[in-house]
């Protein structure tokens, strides 16, 4: 601020009329050092210029990354003149040139500048013109552009010099104003995710913290529109992985994008799974919001979480033409995307943890009513029955035998509430860990080199289907340990718009007189779940089992 002061007085004693301008300039400068909000501040500059200088017509051209205007802030125009003349400039013709040159340019007529390209229709003639950069920090933040002086005379050297210390003052004052912005960003995003981290730990309902991670990343990102798009199968592997589903969105008219899907081969968002580094792009590789009523600009790509525990992608939209995001804008969606996976991961493990406990309480209670109910109403019923035989009176004995017959009756219950508690434990392990256990229970303890792969959302497998599953896998895997003499088997379980499982063995291949009722069986249940099992030599050696039944 020193340096600025000193350079002012330098530059006044050289202006003529030095005390009116001078308390021009001073009034300018505090115009423009007095707010905080970026936007206002930039209105505020362009104003200011235009009154220090009397020109009729004053813009703020902001520079992106690549040297092009990201913004335009104008005085001077009505709105129904914009509206007719269209796009804003770009930073073509006498404006590139400002933007290449990086120093003060005075024209009295710009039509005769050899880069000058006319103005489009509807545009107010401009004749005379100034303009001068505005450095932020280290660097050029963005041009002043004045046109059209008010008495209709040429821009001045002494307007030159005053519009450059403006400028300089404006740099000041836009620092500040990104920094107060940065800090009020950082605010909202440490905000953010406490909510959204308090939400997921308190057992709130995964889908709707979604909704909320959605709305808070498409807020912290200055974007138009979210979506968050996870695996389709949350237990599929990186290596089967080859699309994902858009689950979640936020923001005008994005409800149609939900259940698109995005082939993870040749797009932003497969290179983004890939190597799990954001990706701040112009355009998508694959655009998922073809066919509606969204028109994509500038992208942003974020995992949910890091290396192997991603769950997912994060994608921010602006609007085609809008402006692009810029450094800070990643990196505080990136640290609030990390947070908010982070965060699901707690919940995920929370979940996990209090479904154990539960399952952990069903087994104790299992074994407190086999060890300890049934043995004692088992007791019972014995000296029931001894009583029963002892007993003189014809009616007496009836009434024992009822009693006895109840007590068989609870006991049965008993043992079918035991059996019950034991399913649901057994069931939340899910059908990919059961399909996975059963062949290692049948192979583990055998010099048989087993392969599984599995592929598909296997959750959606509906639960009589999934019971067939585990059934056929069983009797399959068993014939190959049993009678195949193979050394390596591969299992292959997949799931598109059929159950497939697929069993491969390198042994001795179908005998001349297989057993029939292994066969039988698996046949019986293709044919109740209108599927089919076929089963055959290969030409190598071995056999190839396979039974199919289509998805409901």
């Amino acid at each position: 601020m020193h340096a600025l002061l000193g350079e002012v007085q330098q530059r006044i004693e050289q202006i003529a009329g030095a005390q009116d301008r001078l308390d021009a300039l001073v009034n300018a400068v505090l115009a423009v050092s007095t707010g905080l909000e970026l936007d206002a501040t930039l209105h505020q500059i362009v104003t200011a210029a235009t009154e220090l200088v009397a020109s009729r017509y004053g813009a703020l051209g902001v520079l992106a990354d690549d040297g092009s205007l990201a913004r335009f802030v104008y005085t001077g125009i009505d709105d129904p003149t914009r509206a007719l003349i269209g796009d804003l400039p770009t930073g073509h013709g006498v404006l590139g040139v400002l933007i290449d040159e990086d120093k003060p340019l005075r024209l009295d007529d710009i039509a005769n500048h050899p880069a000058s390209v006319g103005f489009p229709a509807h545009h107010p003639p401009m004749h005379t013109f100034l303009g001068v950069p505005i450095r932020a920090r280290d660097h050029i933040y963005g041009r002043l552009y004045l046109t059209e002086k008010r008495n209709g005379q040429p821009f001045t050297e002494d307007d030159e010099l005053l519009l450059q210390t403006l400028a300089g003052a404006a740099g000041i004052a836009i620092d500040n104003a990104n920094l107060y912005e940065q800090g009020r960003r950082r605010q909202r995003w440490l905000q953010a995710s406490a909510e959204v981290t308090t939400e997921l730990l308190a057992g709130s309902d995964p889908a709707e913290a979604l909704h909320h991670i959605a709305a808070h990343a498409r807020e912290l990102a200055g974007a138009d529109y979210t979506v968050i798009a996870v695996p389709d199968d949350p237990e599929l592997s990186a290596d089967e992985l080859t699309e994902l589903v858009i689950t979640v969105s936020s923001g005008p008219k994005t409800a149609g994008l939900i259940g698109r899907t995005i082939p993870l081969a040749g797009s932003t968002t497969g290179a983004v799974v890939a190597d799990h580094t954001p990706r701040n792009v112009a355009h998508l590789g694959y655009d998922f919001t073809e066919d509606s009523t969204i028109e994509a600009g500038p992208t942003l790509v974020l995992p949910l979480g890091a290396n192997e525990t991603s769950t997912g992608v994060l994608i921010a939209l602006r609007a085609a033409g809008a402006s692009p995001f810029d450094e800070h804008d990643v990196e505080v969606v990136s640290s609030f995307a990390d947070q908010a996976a982070l965060a699901m991961r707690l919940a995920e493990s929370q979940t996990a943890h209090r479904e154990l406990q539960a399952l952990a309480e069903r087994d104790r209670i299992a074994r407190d009513l086999h060890d300890h109910v049934i043995q004692s109403l088992f007791a019972i019923g014995l000296a029931m029955q001894n009583t029963h035989q002892h007993a003189k009176s014809p009616v007496t004995a009836a009434r024992l035998a009822e009693h006895i017959d109840a007590v068989q009756n609870v006991i049965y219950e008993i043992r079918a509430a035991i059996f019950n508690l034991q399913a649901d434990a057994s069931s939340g392990q899910g059908l990919r860990a059961t399909l996975n256990q059963i062949i290692t229970d049948l192979t583990g303890e055998t010099a048989l080199r087993a392969t599984v792969r599995m592929s598909g959302p296997l959750d959606v497998v509906p639960a009589e289907l999934a019971e067939h599953a585990k059934a056929v896998l069983r009797e399959a895997v068993s014939n190959v340990v049993r009678h195949a003499h193979a050394s390596a088997m591969q299992a292959t379980i997949s799931v598109d718009d059929n159950l497939t499982i697929d069993v491969v063995d390198n042994g001795i291949g179908l005998p001349d007189a297989p057993a029939r009722s292994g066969l039988h069986n698996l046949r019986q249940r293709a044919r109740q779940q209108h599927g089919t099992l076929t089963v055959h030599r290969l030409g190598t050696g071995g056999t190839q089992l396979t039974w199919t039944a289509p998805l409901p």
